[in-house]
């Protein structure tokens, strides 16, 4: 599938001037990403995004970003057929105990699936929000390959340069 428009990324501030590296992500894993893959986890909402950044606890100081995106091809992981080719199901995707899995298995079954779908050419993928309080309108994208050009076009919005 592809994606035009925008996304939006609510994050820790210590990465505010690095809202594209994806290194926090990179360091230290994410449910569709094992250590060592760079992701940009971003969300097609606002509030999906602030949900997303802010599952644990009360709301923390967070940076808001907006990105305009052109992205393709992304596999959709809201599709039930595509899932099955994939052999993963939803209850996987939104298993709450993928920190555990990648620390005694070496990888969650999310993040071995964001391994295969990027050595199949995917540059990321759009998955619903497991957060709390989200519900099947509150939708991702995780992205594991993003530039400045397509096909994976992914650009900060800053006119007015406040990020540095």
């Amino acid at each position: 599938m592809r994606y035009q428009g925008l996304l939006y990324r609510a994050l820790n501030p210590v990465w505010a001037r690095e809202s594209l590296s994806g290194e926090g992500a990179r360091r230290y894993g994410g449910r569709f990403n094992p250590k060592g893959t760079p992701a940009l986890y971003t969300s097609q909402s606002i509030m999906t995004a602030i949900r997303e950044a802010n599952q644990i606890g009360s709301l923390q100081p967070t940076t808001l970003v907006a990105y305009q995106a052109d992205l393709e091809p992304l596999f959709d992981a809201t599709d039930t057929k595509a899932l099955q080719e994939y052999e993963i199901t939803r209850a996987e995707l939104s298993a709450d105990d993928w920190r555990i899995r990648m620390r005694e298995d070496g990888k969650a079954p999310t993040q071995t699936l964001s391994d295969r779908l990027i050595t199949d050419g995917f540059v990321g993928m759009r998955v619903q929000s497991f957060a709390k309080g989200a519900t099947e309108a509150d939708l991702n994208i995780v992205l594991w390959k993003w530039d400045n050009a397509p096909p994976a076009q992914l650009a900060l919005i800053d006119d007015e340069g406040r990020l540095g």
